[in-house]
């Protein structure tokens, strides 16, 4: 496998990191969106402020702000800017698949996931991994400290896609695994029934976690670029298909985009981040289209 650092450039570090992972980290100290600075043109430490309410203690006001300002703001203390992150990678046979592109499904997962762990531990922010199939396999604790990325980096380096997966089992045991509200980033082609998977996003919102699913299929799962009589084989079953392309591409678009709009709006209803990408997308612009999403809409 390659080594996700191939794809940490130094230029599309710089690029995400301005913008500014810690003003996301807004309600109980998890990510609720990006926002802008309400200080433009100030100290970057104003983006550690957050409004004054009724009920605050008028002591923590922070009067140098409210001289530029105008504005009520209280420093925040660090429980409230810290985020504890879970990076949860499906490890199923099914993400090991590529039509053409150089990366497959899950070497795609981990670039995203590489580059959003260097990006929280920058911010000095613990983020910790778990990769599943049938059950939870690897599992690194979440840490803070500048070594945390190369640990991370150590796993992710070492994994191989195989085997059938559980999404939904795997999920509820993370629901009961993790302590504390967490931000979960859960990375996996969601090739499997959808109700149990969505029942474990619930659980998983139910107990105060903050969620982001990206769903991450290729390019030829999203766009059927065949042509004639081809064969299917099930990466993780012995089954093998052979379908007339042209006579199942527009049925099979259609269920594909069905499948997908059922995540979404599902998403949307549980309250939890849904990111549909497939693997024709640079993965570091679709990180920074999602940011910057996620940016304009706060």
């Amino acid at each position: 496998m390659k080594s996700p650092e191939k794809y940490l450039k130094p230029e599309v570090i710089r690029q995400i990191s301005r913008l500014d992972l810690r003003a996301r980290f807004i309600v109980e100290g998890f990510l609720s969106g990006l926002h802008a600075s309400p200080f433009q043109g100030f100290s970057v430490e104003f983006s550690e402020h957050r409004k004054y309410t009724p009920g605050d203690d008028i002591r923590d006001i922070d009067w140098k702000v409210y001289a530029r300002t105008e504005k009520y703001y209280l420093k925040k203390f660090q429980a409230e800017t810290n985020v504890t992150g879970y990076l949860a990678l499906d490890l199923s046979a099914s993400m090991g698949y590529t039509y053409r592109q150089e990366l497959n499904k899950f070497e795609y997962a981990t670039c995203l996931a590489a580059a959003l762990a260097y990006l929280m531990v920058n911010q000095q922010d613990p983020v910790g991994l778990v990769t599943f199939s049938e059950k939870l396999q690897a599992h690194l604790a979440p840490r803070s400290k500048r070594a945390q990325f190369a640990a991370v980096i150590s796993v992710l380096s070492n994994l191989v896609p195989a085997g059938s997966t559980d999404h939904g089992h795997c999920l509820h045991q993370l629901a009961a695994l993790i302590r504390g509200k967490s931000l979960v980033m859960i990375f996996s082609d969601l090739l499997a029934d959808p109700e149990p998977i969505l029942n474990s996003i619930r659980h998983l919102r139910h107990r105060g976690h903050e969620i982001i699913l990206f769903h991450i299929l290729d390019e030829a799962e999203t766009q059927f670029p065949f042509d004639g009589m081809i064969e299917f084989e099930d990466v993780e079953t012995p089954q093998i298909l052979t379908v007339d392309s042209r006579a199942m591409k527009k049925d099979y678009l259609q269920a594909v985009a069905s499948f997908r709009e059922k995540y979404k709006e599902e998403c949307a209803r549980i309250g939890c981040d849904y990111i549909a990408i497939d693997t024709s997308v640079n993965f570091d612009k679709a990180l920074m289209e999602y940011l910057i999403q996620r940016q304009t809409r706060f």
